[in-house]
C-alpha cells in the first residue's frame, strides 16, 4: 500500500528535501492546482489512497500547532500524525483529532519512556517510528543505536514500524535497502519511507514488505496509485 506524505508548515502543504525544514516550500502537486492540504486529501481519497500520513512540523520544531487541520484532514482519509508527541498525556489529546499517533525517535525523550507510552495506550492507536539520518538514528534526547532500538521494538511489539531515512526524504534516490536488514526479524508490520521509488516497490514487495510512505514522487506524478 501506498500512504500519501503531507507535511504541514503553517497551515499548509510544504515539500523540501532531507529533513531540512528551514528551506520547505509550499507543495506543488498534480493532485491539486493549491497547496491546501485538505483540498489535496481530498483529491488523493478521489484516487483511492486509503490513509494518510501527517507531518506537522511546526509541533515537531515546538513552533505551533496544525492540529485543527490534521482533523479535518481525518474527516476524509485516517491520519497517523506524527506531531513531535513524548507524553501519554498528549497522545491523548491527539486520538481525539486523529487516527493514529506516531511516536517517533526524533523527539521522543528517552526509549524507556516508550514502555511507558505503548503499556498506557491501546496498540492499534500508535505507530513507532524509527528516524533515520546519515546511516544514525536520528534523536533530540536520545543516543541510540540501531540494536538499542531494535531490542525496544521487540519488548514493546507496535503493531507498526516506520522506517524513515529522513537523509533521502524528497531526493527520489531510493529507499536504503540495507536499513531494513538492520530491523530483520521484528513481529511488526514496516512502513518505509525516504526516497522510494517504483522500483523500491516493486523489489521490497517481494521479499514481503508491503507498505510505503511516499511523497515527492507521488506528488510529482512519479508513482501512480498501486
Amino acid at each position: 500500500m501506498i500512504i500519501p506524505v503531507l507535511d504541514l508548515k503553517k497551515g499548509e502543504a510544504v515539500s523540501g528535501k532531507s529533513g531540512m525544514r528551514e528551506t520547505y516550500k509550499p507543495l506543488k502537486t498534480v493532485f491539486h492546482d493549491s497547496s491546501d492540504p485538505v483540498s489535496i486529501t481530498q483529491a488523493l481519497k478521489d484516487e483511492g489512497y486509503k490513509r494518510i500520513y501527517i507531518a506537522d512540523l511546526d509541533a515537531i520544531n515546538g513552533s505551533g500547532s496544525n492540529l485543527q487541520i490534521a482533523g479535518e484532514i481525518n474527516n476524509i482519509l485516517p491520519v497517523m500524525l506524527d506531531s513531535g508527541v513524548n507524553s501519554f498525556k498528549e497522545i491523548e489529546k491527539i486520538l481525539d483529532t486523529v487516527n493514529k499517533v506516531i511516536i517517533a525517535t526524533e523527539t521522543i525523550k528517552s526509549l524507556d519512556d516508550l514502555d511507558i507510552i505503548f503499556s498506557q495506550s491501546l496498540k492499534q492507536d500508535l505507530v513507532m517510528s524509527v528516524d533515520v539520518k546519515d546511516g544514525h538514528i536520528l534523536g533530540k534526547y536520545i543516543k541510540s543505536d540501531f540494536k538499542g532500538v531494535l531490542r525496544k521494538i521487540q519488548k514493546i511489539k507496535p503493531l507498526e514500524v516506520i522506517l524513515l531515512d529522513i537523509s533521502r526524504v524528497g531526493t527520489v534516490k531510493g529507499f536504503d535497502h540495507a536499513l531494513i536488514d538492520s530491523f530483520n526479524g521484528i513481529e511488526s508490520e514496516l512502513i518505509l519511507g525516504g526516497g522510494i521509488t517504483a522500483e523500491d516497490i516493486k523489489e521490497l514487495n517481494v521479499l514481503g514488505v508491503q507498505n510505503f510512505l511516499v511523497g515527492t514522487a507521488l506528488h510529482k506524478g512519479i508513482i501512480n496509485h498501486y
